[in-house]
């Protein structure tokens, strides 16, 4: 198993953010692989919150949506979706957000509304659901994306989710107490927050991945910290769970 895909490199990367300790506010898609991933080697008593309210769960495949009968079925107990944010979320219980978006920027905040003017976009995305609670009351925000000048672009058409602001101290000027984002996985490396403006630096590279595909994937300057490491390639044993996992999911959304 010493191959592996881009998209596996980010979601196992992804995966070893996460510790036994976290309550983890989970979206759906490659941050889902991930927290599940986490769950299923290193970090077992992980708790995974999802935003239909299911707390604890631990699917067997991963969901479709937040409203997937898996989520409930596996889960310890399940609250009411305003339970859930107002006492939860906003109460400061969760630990870690997990996020994924269409759109981000240099200081991590994401679009997931609109691409194009607001009032005449040229694609309208599906929008905010709880992202924007989770951005801003969760202890810390990691997000996952893949890079490229798509999708890490110099300035959003909307910002759905807050992540850093305009840089610096914006955050605390808000009046918000929670951390944001920390640290942002995609399939070419790891970026993570300068500790004084904010603005997200690559930190690891992953193998095989030279600094001219990241910039030339960016679509403002990017910048690189002053010791930047190479990302551990996936074990054998983390390429088999998240494969196993996505050969479950495949094989029991075509039953479906």
């Amino acid at each position: 198993m010493s191959d592996f895909t881009p998209t596996e490199m980010m979601t196992i990367a992804a995966a070893r953010a996460l510790t036994n300790d976290d309550v983890c506010f989970v979206g759906i898609g490659a941050p889902s692989a991930a927290c599940n991933v986490a769950r299923l080697t290193h970090a077992p008593d992980i708790t995974l919150i999802y935003e239909s309210g299911t707390v604890g769960t631990k699917p067997d495949v991963l969901p479709l949506s937040i409203g997937d009968g898996e989520l409930c079925d596996t889960a310890l107990f399940t609250v009411s979706v305003p339970e859930m944010f107002r006492y939860w979320l906003q109460g400061g219980r969760i630990t870690t957000g997990f996020l994924g978006g269409a759109q981000i920027d240099k200081f991590a905040n994401l679009n997931t509304t609109v691409v194009g003017p607001y009032d005449h976009p040229k694609v309208r995305l599906p929008g905010g659901g709880g992202a924007p609670e989770i951005a801003s009351n969760c202890g810390q925000i990691f997000i996952t994306m893949a890079l490229s000048k798509r999708g890490f672009i110099e300035k959003l058409p909307f910002i759905t989710s807050m992540g850093h602001g305009e840089g610096g101290n914006h955050r605390e000027r808000l009046g918000m107490k929670t951390k944001g984002p920390t640290r942002v996985i995609t399939d070419l490396c790891v970026l993570e927050p300068d500790p004084v403006t904010k603005e997200l630096t690559v930190v690891s590279i992953h193998k095989g991945v030279t600094r001219e595909q990241i910039i030339e994937n960016c679509g403002w300057t990017i910048k690189f910290a002053d010791e930047v490491i190479e990302t551990p390639v996936p074990t054998e044993t983390e390429l088999s769970v998240l494969r196993d996992i996505n050969a479950r999911t495949k094989k029991a959304h075509e039953a479906a």
